[in-house]
């Protein structure tokens, strides 16, 4: 046990780190739970239990109702309740967000590139700000020019379903392009990226959790320690992932610091997943009985779980 010895400082390190953030934001950590945990076993759990699994991280009980309320009123959860219990699932709306967004986290980056690109030119009406802005970029669309929008993955297909999802039925014309040479590629990403701070976020993150993957035997950590440090590496992981273009290695520096996280991510999630779901089976439960057991597709996590 004696590298669990070495791996606690780490942990308790990474759970007075989250702790410390101000404001906390309580409800985005609740949705990675639901995302991450609740979503593949069933997608409903008692408040009480997300009372329990939300402790450790230093989230109170007056902090998880108020949290989980607004989430409900925001359209991303929806309450059942029996006598004094309640228990939450995801909305219709939210369990295509958390499948749309599931496919990106856990997928490797693409190794190969046909060399198109997928633009999206909006029409003059909509303008490039407020919330379709943000869509756009939490996609990982590039901006290339004013109401010019580029991603080198994305399908127009996919791009139509993504924004319909958000809200966007008719946001603007999409094309798809090639570029004149390689080198036009590469000055179009420095144009419409800014990867120096998206490496220094991926830097910032294998940091932070590098203690942790280097102190080994990841299977010994306990299962609420496990528990924690799985849901706090989606946490910080998923705001940098989801926000990343992923560009092929054609487009990208060398060395790029986003393999390198993505790889030490698939460790520290390897090592860890199944204390963390025995963390589950003991706090978790619905309003029939224990959560069921994941589904079979949360094996494809990560290019496969524990392989």
């Amino acid at each position: 046990m004696q590298s669990v010895y070495h791996a606690q400082p780490a942990i308790e390190a990474l759970r007075q780190r989250f702790r410390a953030q101000r404001p906390l934001r309580s409800g985005s950590l609740l949705m990675t739970i639901f995302g991450d945990a609740i979503a593949p076993r069933g997608g409903r759990i008692t408040l009480g239990s997300l009372i329990r699994l939300a402790e450790p991280f230093g989230l109170a009980e007056r902090l998880v109702r108020t949290a989980v309320a607004r989430l409900a009123a925001d359209n991303w959860l929806i309450a059942t309740r029996t006598g004094r219990r309640s228990e939450y699932h995801l909305t219709a709306t939210g369990r295509a967000v958390f499948a749309e967004a599931t496919a990106r986290l856990y997928a490797p980056s693409p190794h190969k590139w046909d060399g198109s690109w997928t633009l999206l030119a909006l029409k003059p009406a909509r303008g490039a700000g407020g919330e379709l802005r943000r869509a756009l970029r939490w996609l990982g669309f590039g901006q290339i020019a004013p109401g010019l929008y580029a991603h080198p993955a994305l399908t127009c297909t996919q791009v139509r379903a993504a924004l319909a999802l958000r809200g966007w039925t008719d946001p603007g014309w999409l094309f798809e392009s090639r570029g004149e040479n390689p080198r036009a590629d590469r000055d179009c990403v420095q144009f419409a990226w800014n990867l120096e701070t998206l490496a220094r976020r991926y830097r910032k993150l294998h940091d932070t959790f590098a203690p942790i993957d280097a102190a080994g035997r990841l299977q010994a950590i306990p299962p609420q320690s496990a528990f924690l440090v799985r849901t706090l590496l989606i946490h910080e992981y998923r705001r940098i992932h989801l926000r990343d273009p992923l560009l092929p290695p054609a487009l990208l520096p060398e060395k790029w610091i986003g393999a390198e996280a993505y790889q030490m991510c698939t460790r520290l999630y390897n090592g860890v997943f199944h204390a963390a779901e025995a963390h589950l089976d003991a706090c978790g439960s619905t309003l029939t009985g224990p959560l069921p057991p994941p589904g079979p597709e949360i094996q494809a996590r990560f290019g496969g779980l524990n392989r």
